[in-house]
């Protein structure tokens, strides 16, 4: 059974998406896993505890990231790709990039998943690899482009446009035949504070469309920014938006905090695993 095989029957539960961000300036562990030896400890980290994927990016998508070049972003990423598949060569790798070059290069060097955050730059470019190469795809929402989707946020009906954005989506992927989408709502990517916890209620919603749901939540300022706390300090509130993610039907959770993230899985497995039906 393959990856995508193994997610949409969900028979084992949600799975568990660890982040390596091998960047200078992503928001939360920015600079951590530049040197591939910390990067690979990271990954050696992440197999232990039992991840089912490695999300590596190398451009980091906060809001006002800068832009920086493909030279730049092949040169960060490819060398902890290509060792990671070749120490682990079972592993699920994700790439987060929405440049269907590095997209391409990467699928051809070992990786199984493609993370695009921009889905509307390059979508033709991008729909093509994925279906020359069949390789499933995370299709995520933003309002607007990485460096100025925080500004100005305006939506005619928020719970409808983003509908509407997948409705589309999905269509012109399905029309060509590829069905392997993963939806992700898009926490943060323009959106408000109470537009984000907005968007963990409608997972039920989205969960329509029938394709898996990935929730990527962790240490994002819509934690410390609703708890009134440190990025640093938002462990205790991801694990709880989390929870709540899972049960309200999310199938993966990206995570920065390993342990903590399969120990959430655990307990809502075992939650579900015990129901039993209340006789009125």
């Amino acid at each position: 059974m393959n990856f995508y095989q193994k997610l949409i029957t969900n028979k084992s539960g949600p799975l568990l998406m660890g982040i390596i961000n091998l960047t200078p300036d992503s928001f939360y562990d920015g600079g951590k896993y530049i040197n591939i030896s910390n990067s690979i400890k990271k990954a050696q980290e992440m197999v232990e505890n039992k991840v089912d994927i490695i999300d590596l990016g190398a451009a980091s998508s906060r809001p006002g990231a800068k832009l920086i070049s493909l030279k730049e972003e092949e040169n960060r990423l490819f060398p902890t790709l290509i060792k990671i598949r070749e120490l682990f060569p079972n592993i699920n790798i994700s790439i987060d990039t929405y440049r269907y070059q590095i997209a391409e290069q990467a699928i051809k060097y070992g990786a199984n998943i493609i993370n695009d955050i921009y889905v509307n730059k390059d979508e033709k470019q991008m729909f093509n690899v994925i279906k020359k190469y069949n390789t499933p795809y995370i299709l995520m929402h933003m309002l607007g482009e990485p460096m100025t989707m925080q500004n100005n946020i305006q939506y005619n009906s928020f719970n409808q446009e983003i509908i509407d954005f997948f409705t589309k989506k999905i269509k012109l992927l399905r029309d060509d035949g590829f069905k392997k989408i993963i939806i992700d709502p898009g926490f943060g990517f323009g959106k408000t504070l109470n537009q984000n916890y907005e968007l963990i209620n409608m997972i039920p919603e989205l969960k329509k469309f029938s394709y898996p749901i990935l929730a990527g939540i962790s240490r994002k300022s819509m934690i410390s920014k609703g708890l009134n706390i440190n990025t640093a300090d938002s462990l205790i509130g991801t694990v709880a938006a989390n929870t709540i993610c899972l049960i309200k039907g999310a199938d993966i959770i990206r995570v920065h905090d390993i342990k903590a993230g399969k120990e959430t899985i655990d307990i809502v497995n075992l939650v579900k695993h015990n129901a039993t039906q209340i006789k009125s």
